[in-house]
């Protein structure tokens, strides 16, 4: 099971301030997914070394009053059904409103580990205001301010007691996760790919609700797949189902090593493919782009550089991605995809000897060395890879925090070029020697 914080609550309570206090200590606020109706946000956070992924759920905005309540009431349900730990945020200013009440009875009825946090408490006296919330039966009930950060450290010890460790396993085979947006063809995908022999079919964590791993092993190949596809449906409204795959990626990409994103040819990149992408970088997983339905579009001999050139555009910095265009209706390269995941795989638990990283990067160091600052020279000495899941490297110089961003991206490419880590993100750091 993942670690997932979803904050619930009716709009304007401050959700978002707190979702953006709760993830920028490891800045990965994920730009915002453009729903139908209103942006969502999803992102990463850290505290006393448990990483977690952070959920928004609120802030809907609609005409009716009716369709209002019904879809924050519809996201609260499907945020109690899959977030490890909920966060209830009311408004001290307004005290308890009749939506509230209808949250509480809700997330009442639920098993999940329940957090009231009265936001908006700037100042002593609001402070005694707080006690009305214990009304909700919900147990304790945290002061914060979301704006200037009071009170959350206090609530996060309290939530990150509800994690579980996830253990790192040994000698595993590849798992590949294949994530996307509803009907991208993800379900066709793993059908082409199994064939009618499905081998081995497990229900992760006990209940079929979860992703299913799939053990394929045919053709040379063999690796976990975890299927994302197939989730029963929740709703007929577009928007919560929207956000009910979003949780389901979320908790399928942390278990994977590889992420294959499968985006419409159709449709082109949308602002969620992008949301995927980037928490799929953040959480350093391998990944390569799938573009679906191409057998629908109209071509000529540039089509495909175009529309490469159009995914790069969008995901940069980090566009060393393998893509591959498929059908799989027709079934056009779908053995492509997996071999280039495979790759990727690779790519990611390469092991570099250092004795052959300083000899190819302190040469190129040498001749485009880092920009001085304030009159000091920088110079790097040694480099070395940290033992790690995913390409880490440390640079040991004179004057690490002279370095900037531009010049990390430098050796990021000089990396790339020597040591083919496509697909793989890749971590550097410098330190003091």
């Amino acid at each position: 099971m993942s670690n997932i914080i979803a904050i619930v609550g009716r709009p304007n309570v401050g959700k978002s301030t707190l979702f953006n206090r709760l993830t920028e200590s490891r800045k990965a606020i994920v730009d915002d997914i453009s729903g139908v109706t209103r942006d969502r946000h999803y992102g990463v956070g850290e505290w006393t070394d448990r990483q977690f992924t952070v959920i928004d759920t609120g802030g809907y905005v609609a005409n009716s009053e009716d369709v209002y309540e019904a879809a924050i009431r519809e996201q609260v349900m499907i945020a109690i059904e899959e977030a490890s730990v909920l966060i209830f945020m009311v408004d001290v200013t307004t005290g308890i409103t009749d939506l509230d009440d209808d949250i509480a009875q809700v997330l009442r009825r639920s098993n999940k580990p329940v957090y009231v946090c009265a936001n908006k408490v700037d100042n002593t006296a609001l402070y005694n205001e707080i006690h009305t919330f214990y009304g909700f039966g919900l147990g304790e009930v945290y002061a914060l301010s979301s704006m200037t950060g009071s009170g959350t450290g206090e609530l996060l010890d309290e939530v990150v007691k509800n994690f579980e460790d996830i253990p790192e396993e040994e000698n595993q085979l590849p798992k590949i996760t294949i994530a996307g947006r509803p009907n991208v063809g993800k379900s066709s995908l793993v059908n082409a790919l199994i064939g009618k022999e499905r081998n081995i079919v497990t229900a992760n964590a006990g209940t079929t609700r979860d992703s299913i791993k799939i053990h394929y092993n045919q053709f040379g190949h063999e690796f976990m797949l975890i299927d994302t596809a197939g989730l029963r449906k929740k709703t007929k409204v577009k928007e919560n189902l929207e956000f009910y795959s979003v949780m389901r990626t979320i908790k399928a990409l942390e278990e994977a090593d590889v992420v294959v994103l499968m985006i419409d040819a159709v449709e082109g990149i949308e602002s969620q493919d992008i949301n995927i992408f980037h928490l799929a970088e953040k959480n350093k997983k391998g990944i390569v782009i799938l573009v679906n339905k191409w057998d629908l579009i109209e071509k000529n001999t540039q089509t495909m550089k175009a529309f490469e050139e159009q995914i790069h555009e969008r995901i940069r910095p980090f566009t060393d991605v393998p893509i591959v265009f498929t059908s799989v209706i027709n079934k056009q390269r779908i053995f492509k995809a997996i071999e280039a995941a495979l790759e990727v795989y690779k790519n990611r638990s390469k092991k570099i000897p250092t004795s052959k990283l300083n000899d190819v990067m302190l040469p190129l160091i040498e001749k485009f060395p880092p920009p001085a600052l304030k009159g000091k020279h920088i110079k790097i000495k040694y480099i070395t890879q940290i033992n790690a899941t995913s390409p880490m490297f440390a640079f040991f110089c004179n004057l690490p925090q002279y370095i900037k961003d531009p010049y990390k991206r430098f050796i990021e490419n000089k990396l790339r070029e020597n040591f083919d880590f496509s697909g793989a993100p890749i971590q550097i750091y410098f330190r003091q020697k």
